[in-house]
């Protein structure tokens, strides 16, 4: 028995594809007047922010392909649809927040060890760092509500994350520097973003690697579902089974399943695969379930076969 939400999925992507064009309108914009502020003003933090934001317009570029090319109907050479290349665009927001991290962190370091000659213009550093702030702000509450729809959508408001995080930083060390004049505010403000982007990018990069690993996805619990299905009436035994996801909220399940003679007797296998696929659609939100139907006596010669193979 299978199970579609396809019109759902639809409408979902509409609303998904509508959140990351205004992100990306936002953020690309801003990102260039960043690249402009970091250059007059010489702030570390301002100038990786821009590049953070700059990353970010990429990123979201890519969910957005991504998103269009998941929404392309199933072919026979791709039955299950092209849904996964969600979890691509996350693999590639996750590489890049990587990189942005990994540079930052090591120019902040290189500035800390060597401190530049030229000072930092620590008021319009402000300027720039709080509109950029709002941007954020704003992309963040645009992406905020179908962060939890997939995978790709969670590495776009992780991008967008990253860049209020910079904002913020940059705004506390332009606020050291003007009422203290300790400039190395600016490079340990760009660290302390390094080291705030890191995680989240490796979040993000462990649950893309669940997800194309084929593992059970989070919050699924296989002996859950397996007793479930063996308190399903004619049920005597469940093996073989395997749950997945194409992408995040798609989990995929099929398993083989042992019932009484007396099912088959009775021609009660249609009414059992409804109630098996309405179970697991009720209380684990499988979207794609598959059941093998076997009687008892089936169960000694399918054995048998696996032994011979």
């Amino acid at each position: 028995m299978t199970s579609h939400g396809s019109a759902g999925h639809s409408h979902g992507a509409d609303a998904s594809r509508r959140r990351l064009i205004a992100a990306l309108v936002i953020t690309a914009g801003f990102a260039l007047a960043e690249v402009v502020g970091a250059l007059l003003t010489g702030s570390l933090t301002l100038l990786a922010d821009a590049g953070h934001m700059l990353s970010d317009s990429v990123g979201l570029a890519i969910a957005l392909i991504a998103l269009s090319v998941a929404a392309r109907p199933a072919t026979d050479r791709a039955t299950f649809g092209f849904r996964r290349a969600e979890v691509f665009g996350a693999l590639i927001n996750a590489l890049l927040l990587l990189g942005i991290a990994v540079f930052v962190g090591v120019e902040a370091v290189s500035r800390l060890v060597n401190p530049a000659s030229e000072g930092i213009l620590a008021l319009p550093m402000l300027i720039v760092a709080a509109v950029g702030l709002c941007a954020n702000l704003a992309s963040l509450s645009i992406l905020r509500a179908g962060k939890d729809t997939s995978i790709n959508m969670r590495g776009a408001y992780l991008e967008v994350l990253g860049d209020l995080l910079g904002s913020a930083a940059a705004i506390v060390a332009a606020l050291v520097i003007l009422t203290t004049g300790f400039a190395p505010a600016d490079s340990i403000a760009s660290l302390a973003v390094a080291l705030m982007i890191l995680p989240r990018a490796l979040s993000l990069l462990r649950d893309v690697t669940g997800v194309l690993n084929q593992s059970v996805p989070a919050g699924t619990s296989v002996d859950d579902i397996r007793q479930h299905i063996l308190e399903t009436p004619g049920v005597v035994d469940v093996h073989d089974v395997h749950v997945w996801a194409i992408t995040t909220g798609a989990p995929v399940f099929t398993a083989h399943v042992v019932v009484e003679p007396e099912v088959f007797e009775s021609g009660g296998v249609d009414r059992l695969l409804d109630d098996l696929g309405g179970c697991l659609e009720e209380h684990f939100d499988v979207d794609h379930s598959t059941f093998q139907i076997e009687p008892s006596d089936h169960v000694e010669h399918e054995h048998e076969h696996s032994r011979h193979r």
